[in-house]
């Protein structure tokens, strides 16, 4: 795959240095670390807030910095949009106004994404005319979002958009970021500390300790890698997942819904059917079987194939696929148990109330 931004760089401060040298490709890309590895100076220095003391960024073929040749573009000239963790909106103005601040910014020659589709794809409509200090943080960075892309931008930064969000929204702001790449095809450069959002998001992730890059990988083949692995081990993994609303069981307290062609059973949600929502499972909850058991309580049995097993600190990640990759994480005795092995037939099994909702 093509480099969309070629990285090269070095960015010290007493007692820090980030040093970068990455390609990364079209798509979404993520850049994951722990808090003070980087991230944002990587941004920042990507976006022209904050200049580097050598080296070069460019951006599909334009330099935006380079300390040999002397070029420094200002921000305003880098083509770059940036949602910042707290979102920097103007309060004074109508949500109508935000969007429309970095549109007519931006020549005409340039404009690439119109205002109204930005509203129509981020669900903005019943908002347009309110301020934006009334808002709710899942509007507000809806808006921060169609602000920045309506200056038709050519990369996408975001900086731990979830990070200041309540635990419930997480999932409808990554459909919305899902959509965003899928509809305008631009490219983005995702911040986070959560190694679970980076892999239901991003296609590649470039991963920072202390200033130092550590790798660039796919983002499920980092947690079996012994340089990457103990950085995306320190949290639970989840597996998050977008499903389709099929049918509620009142009298069970269950709603089923659509993960492909399968069907799962989640507790009971007060959303229609139809609609998309976005759940998670964490990797320690997904139980795993060498047969199909039977008379057992869980409402979710699925049959899958093992991709890979994967060793992170004291657990075992197990790599399963049915119609979408699937994580479980096991204790080692487990794993000697089950005598588990890659391209063998295993059964997940999920509780319905160890599935959570993200919408």
């Amino acid at each position: 795959m093509d480099s969309v931004i070629s990285l090269n760089l070095r960015k010290s401060f007493p007692g820090f240095q980030l040093s970068v040298n990455a390609d990364l490709p079209a798509g979404i890309a993520a850049v994951f670390g722990p808090s003070g590895s980087g991230k944002t100076t990587l941004l920042n220095c990507i976006a022209g807030l904050d200049r580097p003391d050598e080296g070069e960024i460019r951006l599909q073929g334009q330099t935006l910095y380079s300390n040999s040749a002397g070029i420094n573009l200002a921000p305003e000239r880098r083509r770059v949009g940036y949602v910042f963790q707290d979102n920097l909106l103007f309060p004074h103005l109508s949500v109508q106004k935000n969007i429309h601040y970095g549109y007519k910014l931006t020549s005409e020659s340039r404009r690439r994404v119109a205002p109204g589709q930005l509203v129509d794809l981020l669900e903005l409509g019943p908002l347009m005319q309110r301020r934006t200090s009334g808002l709710s943080g899942g509007e507000q960075q809806r808006v921060a979002l169609a602000r920045a892309l309506a200056a038709s931008p050519d990369l996408l930064l975001l900086d731990e958009p979830l990070a200041s969000l309540h635990l419930s929204i997480r999932g409808r702001i990554l459909r919305y970021l899902k959509a965003i790449h899928r509809e305008l095809s631009i490219p983005m450069l995702y911040v986070s500390h959560s190694i679970s959002e980076v892999i239901a998001l991003a296609d590649s992730a470039l991963v920072l300790d202390r200033g130092r890059q550590v790798a660039l990988d796919e983002p499920r083949t980092l947690l079996g890698r012994s340089d990457a692995g103990p950085l995306t081990s320190r949290d639970s993994v989840e597996n998050i997942f977008d499903v389709s609303v099929i049918e509620h069981l009142p009298e069970s307290g269950i709603t089923l819904a659509a993960l492909g062609e399968t069907t799962l059973a989640l507790p009971q949600v007060d959303v229609p059917t139809g609609q998309p929502v976005s759940i998670s499972i964490r990797a320690s909850d997904v139980i795993l079987a060498s047969e199909k058991p039977n008379s057992i309580s869980a409402r979710n049995i699925l049959e899958a194939r093992i991709d890979r097993v994967d060793a992170a600190g004291r657990s075992i990640l197990i790599h399963a696929h049915l119609e979408q990759p699937w994580i479980s994480e096991i204790t080692p005795d487990a794993l000697a148990n089950l005598n588990l092995r890659e391209g063998e037939r295993v059964y997940l099994i999920i509780k319905s109330s160890s599935i959570s909702l993200l919408d």
